[in-house]
């Protein structure tokens, strides 16, 4: 017995310190990229086979944005693997559902609105395209954003608070500072859907189609990636205010390297006051150095 409690204590150690192993050259390389930078940046990277990490300013709280909308995914999918939602099932979208002045290509396709379309839709609009009012609507079929924020605390995932929907969030700057995680969390998250059951394979292979699909912020993970890279990822955006400065500039997912490896990765930028570009070529650059850090080792 005493035996395996001391074989039980070794594995624990050595998965500890694999959990906290951070990886200095490539350290070195994102703070390279980050320096000269007029802005906040945050990053996670996990290796999914052995665990190896990094972790740059991780535990701070950065607004999620449209990031958010992975975590609702995950939400409704458990729902649906509870047999209390049906991805067949009609979800009946109104008018009044479709509000203007924000990002809905669901509005762009059913401008009239009264309309049905099936939960797999309303879920592809969301993730894979960001859709804003499609997030609101599923956010009101699960009970509100607090709902999933709760979930998230059962999975273990603390580090978080969901409590405001895209239609609050654009009413005032702000609220979306009242949504926040860590790139800590994330790719705990990540790691979470990509390898253990918190999901069904049915539930999860759906997902992770829709996020590899995502048709949002291109030039983020994937802007520096080989052509033809499998990269299933989630955005996040603010935009400027009047000041010129954004508040976040995100993207989180899981890239699949030739080598087979599968590198969970968040990115966070905030408080920047650097242009658009510049802040999605921050996170693409980093990217692409976790890429070849990874696709070499």
């Amino acid at each position: 017995m005493k035996y395996r409690h001391f074989t039980l204590f070794v594995v624990l150690f050595f998965l500890a310190s694999a959990l906290q192993a951070q990886i200095p050259a490539l350290k070195q390389k994102i703070a390279q990229i980050t320096k000269s930078k007029n802005a906040e940046v945050g990053v996670a990277v996990l290796e999914l086979s052995n665990w190896d990490s990094l972790m740059i300013n991780a535990d701070r709280h950065y607004p999620m944005q449209s990031v958010f909308k992975f975590h609702l995914a995950i939400a409704v999918l458990h729902q649906v693997d509870k047999g209390k939602l049906s991805l067949d099932q009609k979800i009946f979208v109104k008018k009044s559902d479709l509000l203007p002045n924000t990002w809905s290509p669901l509005a762009v396709d059913y401008p009239k609105g009264d309309v049905e379309i099936p939960l797999s839709s309303l879920l592809k609009y969301t993730v894979s395209q960001s859709d804003n009012n499609g997030c609101d609507i599923l956010f009101r079929l699960l009970g509100g954003p607090k709902k999933v924020s709760q979930y998230m605390n059962r999975l273990g995932i603390k580090s978080i608070a969901i409590v405001a929907n895209e239609e609050e969030m654009h009413k005032s700057w702000d609220v979306q500072f009242l949504n926040w995680t860590t790139p800590r969390a994330s790719t705990q998250l990540l790691e979470k859907f990509f390898q253990t059951d918190i999901l069904s394979k049915t539930s999860r292979d759906f997902l992770w189609q829709a996020m590899v699909e995502t048709s949002t912020g291109l030039n983020r993970l994937k802007g520096l990636l080989p052509e033809g890279a499998i990269v299933g990822h989630k955005t996040g955006s603010s935009g400027a205010n009047e000041k010129g400065i954004t508040a976040a500039a995100n993207d989180i997912g899981v890239m699949v390297l030739p080598n087979g490896k599968k590198i969970a990765i968040a990115v966070y930028v905030s408080n920047s006051k650097e242009s658009e570009e510049t802040n999605a070529g921050i996170i693409a650059a980093i990217s692409k150095a976790v890429w070849d850090y990874f696709s070499e080792k």
